[in-house]
């Protein structure tokens, strides 16, 4: 709850007029309290577990033949039960494990002094801190993943999340619910280390959940905005992690591929990458010696 009556005094405390942005937080802000515009959270998460995954879950029942051909494991594809199945046991999840959490996690975003007062921060104040939440959260994360890949730990928790060996939008969240408590830490150290508005942290984690849902659509699309950010995996980088299963040593980072390539465990989707690529190569020359040419899939 913003401690001005008016916009007239919380122009005044700033010494500025406020900006049109400003205003409409100033408005919509100013007489709810900060845990309620925390708990948007609640709101914002349901809403992109729910309707993200969507276009690309509608495309594969339908078969659509424009994008068929960007599926990474075109040999693999769920049933509208299965999609509905998965979606359900997310919902689940949802309502029993990650809204409750949201509901009391509050005091530890005040504690850390993630606020909700005037001034807005700027664009560029965001996006340096979006940066150091992705970045801290790709770190953490990545040891946090391959710890779950541990013998004991796959078998009692992360082999849920690896059902989906082809995974699908929906399947993002899907997963044990220790798993859920256990990557929720990477996702609020980078806001603990460097708080900022509950605007930013309200981007943060839509554009974490988009981004996971993105790299378990089982669609890798070259024209895709991710594509020119440095060092981002994607879709096809983590549809190998799932592709090789339990038995995956690879492939472990949440966003970005620097930590599998510095400590080594890019190996193996290196290795098929390179043998792919030879694979079509020669495909592609014994095609054309036969008058034509195909496109050879992985699968």
């Amino acid at each position: 709850m913003l401690p001005y009556a008016t916009i007239d005094d919380a122009a005044a405390a700033l010494g500025r007029n406020l900006t049109f942005a400003e205003k409409l937080w100033f408005n919509y802000s100013a007489q709810k309290s900060d845990y309620f515009l925390f708990c948007h959270n609640i709101l914002f998460l349901f809403f992109v577990f729910s309707m993200a995954p969507l276009p690309l879950v509608v495309a594969e029942v339908m078969r659509s033949m424009g994008i068929e051909k960007y599926k990474i494991q075109p040999k693999l594809r769920l049933s509208l039960s299965e999609i509905f199945r998965c979606y359900k046991d997310v919902m689940v999840l949802f309502f029993l494990v990650v809204g409750p959490l949201q509901l009391v996690s509050y005091p530890s975003i005040e504690m850390v002094g993630i606020g909700t007062g005037l001034p807005l921060p700027s664009g560029w104040e965001i996006m340096a801190q979006l940066l150091v939440y992705f970045t801290v959260e790709d770190y953490t994360n990545y040891w946090l993943h391959r710890f779950l890949h541990g013998k004991w730990f796959y078998e009692k928790i992360h082999r849920v999340h690896h059902e989906y060996t082809a995974p699908i939008g929906f399947a993002a969240p899907y997963a044990h619910w220790a798993e859920i408590l256990i990557l929720g830490i990477p996702s609020f150290l980078g806001p603990a280390i460097c708080p900022g508005h509950m605007i930013t942290f309200w981007l943060w984690i839509v554009l974490r959940q988009m981004e996971a849902i993105e790299t378990h659509s089982g669609y890798d699309f070259p024209w895709i905005p991710t594509k020119y950010i440095p060092f981002y995996g994607g879709a096809e980088y983590h549809d190998y992690h799932h592709y090789v299963g339990g038995q995956s040593h690879s492939n472990f980072a949440s966003v970005f591929t620097y930590c599998d390539f510095i400590y080594g465990t890019d190996k193996g989707y290196r290795y098929q990458r390179k043998l792919l690529s030879k694979l079509k190569e020669g495909s592609e020359s014994n095609g054309e010696q036969n008058g034509g040419s195909y496109n050879l899939k992985s699968d």
